[in-house]
């Protein structure tokens, strides 16, 4: 039963989980954390974590790592991320067949306007909702976030960025 609910909350994820893998973040901490309880908030962060310093969407990872934690199976992983791709997949096949010879059409252009801000709203949700005492457990965590945000504006590389702070917080703590 744990494996059907892996795949159907993680389909219900990526069917209405507009905006990309971060825009995600805070959909999958409200069913996997809050709503069903297979893993902890802690747990849940260090999993974003690791999910955005391995190669791939961060979605996909995070419903790997998520699937695993919750099942201790690679069966749990394997659902879990095939519930969160096949929505796109479906979507994506549709919408390909149709958007080129759509998009031009003044209905089509609005709605696509009209997600961008609903995008960036939802980035901002996933970073908020980051932003708790299990991430932050003192001033120096404090101080490796501002560093790496002010790098971040000044559009040093993200991949170094990444090196950075992680030898950053292996030294420290």
């Amino acid at each position: 039963m744990l494996y059907l609910q892996l795949f159907l909350t993680f389909f219900q994820i990526g069917l209405f989980g507009f905006g990309g893998g971060y825009a995600m973040i805070s959909l999958i901490q409200a069913e996997v954390v809050t709503r069903h309880g297979w893993i902890t908030a802690a747990q849940f962060a260090d999993i974003i974590a690791i999910s955005q310093v391995t190669p791939g969407p961060i979605a996909i990872n995070s419903a790997t790592y998520i699937g695993y934690t919750a099942t201790g199976s690679v069966w749990g992983s394997a659902l879990a991320t095939a519930g969160v791709c096949a929505p796109s997949l479906v979507l994506m096949l549709i919408v390909a067949r149709f958007y080129l010879k759509m998009k031009d059409n003044r209905y089509v252009a609005g709605v696509m306007r009209t997600l961008r801000p609903v995008v960036v709203g939802l980035i901002l949700a996933a970073a908020f909702l980051l932003f708790t005492p299990d991430n932050f457990i003192d001033w120096k965590s404090y101080a490796i976030f501002g560093g790496v945000l002010v790098a971040a504006v000044r559009k040093v590389n993200p991949i170094l960025l990444i090196v950075l702070a992680g030898l950053a917080g292996w030294l420290i703590y």
